[in-house]
């Protein structure tokens, strides 16, 4: 009997090692779960569809029909970019303009409206300033426009036109791409003339004092005072006394000139 509890001892102590090698080799065995992959981002929004939900489907289709155009708003889109789209109405407007303009230049009117930077609408209120588009070439620092507010609302001011173009709605601003609607279609000053500069209001001219009665009664019409008479000149009484002498002396004179014909005839009658 002890022999036999000896044995199964010893056969345990033999067995139990190999059991646990066995068990440890099938868990090894067992692949592993692989790990689920991570999700990729998001892909950025289709600029021209949101445009077209936002109001701005004629900008959009220019877009879409503009390779140029849509290629760099699209390659814009990775890094930032902030677009101001022009209503419907504003578009329907400016149509026949847009026509007449070369391939170039409606490529350059398309990419004049974003800048490449994501702007939210409150990072607009506080970088007011000239800002750089897509069209700007680098090295000519050109196709630029000028961000200012209006009040709690934020314009934009280009060189070729007198008035602003104002902010309507916000189409979609999710970073890293911001799309506003505007009222206005933005006119580069190099595609468009310069809007002439106002010419400066006159000077107001200041009312003239109001005269006095006491002045009122000064314009009344005086005779003038006759002048001094000069260093030279007589008395007055003198004055009179010579006119009178010069009026007896001329009376004599007429009375010799009047006997003058009646002695001549005497005389001829006594010969």
């Amino acid at each position: 009997m002890r022999h036999l509890r000896l044995a199964a001892a010893l056969l345990l102590v033999v067995l139990l090692p190999l059991a646990v090698s066995a068990a440890d080799g099938k868990a090894a065995a067992a692949p592993a779960k692989a790990k689920a992959p991570a999700a990729p981002p998001p892909a950025p929004p289709n600029i021209t569809a949101s445009m077209a939900k936002g109001g701005c489907k004629a900008f959009a289709a220019l877009v879409a029909a503009s390779p140029d155009a849509l290629s760099t708003f699209q390659s814009a889109a990775d890094g930032g970019v902030t677009a101001f789209c022009p209503t419907d109405d504003a578009m329907r407007a400016f149509m026949p303009t847009y026509k007449n303009l070369t391939a170039d230049g409606k490529a350059s009117l398309l990419l004049f409206h974003a800048v490449p930077v994501y702007y939210s609408l409150r990072s607009l209120k506080s970088n007011n300033g000239v800002m750089n588009t897509l069209a700007t070439d680098g090295s000519a620092k050109n196709f630029n426009f000028t961000v200012q507010n209006e009040g709690d609302k934020v314009t934009i001011k280009t060189d070729a036109s007198d008035g602003v173009a104002r902010i309507k709605d916000t189409v979609y601003d999710k970073d890293p791409i911001a799309i506003y609607a505007v009222d206005t279609v933005l006119e580069p000053v190099e595609l468009f003339e310069p809007a002439e500069s106002p010419a400066p209001a006159p000077a107001p001219v200041a009312d003239a004092p109001k005269a006095s009665k006491s002045k009122k009664a000064s314009h009344r019409h005086v005779a003038d005072a006759p002048g001094p008479a000069g260093d030279d000149a007589p008395p007055a009484d003198q004055r009179k006394s010579s006119k009178k002498n010069d009026a007896a002396a001329g009376a004599s004179c007429l009375r010799w000139l009047a006997a003058l014909p009646v002695a001549v005839a005497v005389a001829a009658a006594l010969a």
